[in-house]
């Protein structure tokens, strides 16, 4: 088949992407600096050690495995930090990502899938989340994905690259078959945070503000099942490949979940208390993020699998009582 470069693919998302590459019948080439990724993930296809800052490192990676296409999960991509060093993100995201765009352009590889986020449309209570929402990004990570899209854009213009943009909600779950899972030092997403808690590995979970206008008082968002998050991206590329023009999806199940539904479904399903605290309310986090998009439905063919709550945290579960990566 070919040759695909996965910016991140020791990362969480990134890992399992590329396992659905290699499942596709691709090779899935990883191109990652193990800043926050795991090189015990790269298990499906070569590993090119790197940073997206430096552009004569991408250009060798180009020349190497010549690419057919790219797909771009690398990134920092923690609220809060960004909220207290926005440079480090602009930096990181949106110059990194410059680098990768114009490498990719001078190697003639002009498909490109890339990792956006629902958090571009800011904190838009009440209203339904399509691709053709306002963005407004109320932190510096979603300004920095916001501001590659609108890269892509140009250089679509100019160059004729085209991309499958995905904007997604929250990402949860671990590969069914135990291979890979989610692991971040420090952990910050809810549900293997929550599972450290329950495991003793952390000194409880704390939520963040239980004072929102939400029925329970605390942020609701959409979860989606990583597995079948990169399913859509495997879709995407076949999408690019049959010569389709660019495009934008969300990527979500229309389904909100609070944060004391989760710790309710995580004791439903491992049969643990999650010791938990309430905490102040953190800065750059909107209320309520849930997807009204049908979009990858209907033109993708896209069908989550596995996104109801009790699978993804069973799955996650079964993972994190494994061992964990170690390199």
């Amino acid at each position: 088949m070919a040759n695909i470069l996965v910016t991140g693919g020791a990362g969480y998302i990134g890992s399992h992407a590329c396992k659905a590459l290699a499942q596709a019948g691709h090779t899935p080439v990883t191109f990652d600096n193990i800043s926050t990724g795991w090189a015990d993930a790269v298990r499906f296809g070569p590993l090119e050690r790197g940073d997206l800052l430096d552009r004569a490192r991408l250009d060798e990676v180009f020349a190497t495995h010549q690419p057919a296409a790219v797909m771009h999960f690398a990134a920092l991509s923690q609220v809060g930090e960004s909220m207290a060093q926005p440079g480090k993100y602009w930096r990181n995201n949106v110059s990194g990502s410059l680098n990768l765009i114009e490498a990719a352009v001078d190697a003639g590889c002009l498909d490109f899938v890339f990792s956006s986020t629902c958090a571009t449309y800011g904190d838009q209570d009440g209203v339904v989340l399509d691709e053709n929402s306002d963005q407004a990004p109320i932190n510096a990570y979603a300004a920095s994905k916001r501001a590659i899209e609108d890269m892509l854009r140009d250089f679509e213009n100019a160059h004729g690259l085209r991309s499958v943009i995905f904007r997604y909600f929250n990402v949860a779950g671990a590969d069914p078959d135990g291979e890979i899972g989610e692991q971040h030092i420090p952990e910050t997403h809810l549900i293997p945070a929550m599972i450290e808690a329950i495991q003793g590995k952390r000194d409880g979970l704390t939520v963040f503000g239980d004072d929102y206008d939400t029925p329970d008082g605390t942020c609701i968002r959409d979860y989606v099942h990583v597995s079948d998050l990169v399913d859509a991206h495997v879709l995407g590329l076949n999408w690019l490949k049959d010569g389709k023009g660019s495009r934008v999806f969300n990527l979500g199940t229309g389904s909100g979940f609070s944060v004391r539904e989760v710790i309710d479904a995580s004791r439903a399903v491992t049969n643990r208390e999650v010791p938990h605290t309430i905490g102040p309310r953190r800065a750059g986090d909107a209320v309520k993020l849930v997807s009204g998009s049908t979009r990858a439905a209907t033109e993708l063919g896209w069908t989550p699998k596995r996104s109801d709550m009790a699978t993804m945290i069973a799955d996650a579960w079964r993972w994190h009582q494994g061992e964990p990566y170690s390199a």
